[in-house]
C-alpha cells in the first residue's frame, strides 16, 4: 500500500505540476497579447500627415478658419475627422496655422472681425491673431502647427 500511495502521490504532483505550468502558460501569453495591443501604439512611429488648406492667395493678416478633412482607419472601414485650424499669413508673407481649440476647456473658438480678436464663446477666452492669450481662463496659447508652402498651396501639418 506504501508504493501504491507514494506513486500516486507522485502521479498527482505530477499532473498539479503540468496543470500549473499549463495555466502559468495561458497567462504569460494573454498578458504578452494585450500588453502589447495596448503600449504597441505608443512606440508606432507615425508619419506627419500634410494636409491641403488652400492657395496662400486666400490667406492674409486676419485669421481664416479651415476645416481639414483627416481620414484614420476604424476597424475595416475609415472614419473622416474634421479638424479646424486658423491659417494667417504674416507681414513677411510666411504662413502660419494654429488649432481652433481653446486650451481651457476644448471649446471651439471663432474670429471676431469687429473685435479682431479669436475668442471662445464658452468661458469668455480672448486670444489674438497670433493665437496668444490676451484675456480669459485660458492657461496657454492656441497650439502652433507647423506649415509649408507647395507650388502656391498651403499645407498644414497634423
Amino acid at each position: 500500500m506504501s508504493e501504491n500511495h507514494d506513486s500516486s502521490l507522485a502521479r498527482r504532483s505530477f499532473l498539479v505540476r503540468v496543470i500549473q505550468t499549463v495555466h502559468g502558460t495561458m497567462g504569460a501569453t494573454l498578458a504578452f497579447v494585450l500588453g502589447r495591443a495596448v503600449l504597441a501604439p505608443a512606440f508606432t512611429r507615425r508619419e506627419p500627415l500634410w494636409l491641403h488648406a488652400g492657395g496662400v492667395d486666400r490667406f492674409s493678416s486676419e485669421p481664416v478658419a479651415v476645416t481639414l478633412r483627416v481620414a484614420r482607419p476604424d476597424g475595416a472601414s475609415e472614419v473622416v475627422d474634421r479638424r479646424v485650424v486658423y491659417v494667417v499669413k504674416t507681414e513677411t508673407g510666411d504662413v502660419r496655422a494654429f488649432d481652433s481649440t481653446c486650451t481651457h476647456l476644448g471649446c471651439r473658438t471663432k474670429f471676431n472681425p469687429d473685435s479682431g480678436h479669436i475668442e471662445c464663446p464658452c468661458h469668455g477666452g480672448v486670444y489674438d491673431t497670433e493665437g496668444k492669450v490676451i484675456d480669459g481662463p485660458p492657461p496657454a496659447p492656441l497650439a502652433a502647427l507647423s506649415t509649408r508652402i507647395e507650388a502656391g498651396q498651403v499645407e498644414v501639418q497634423i
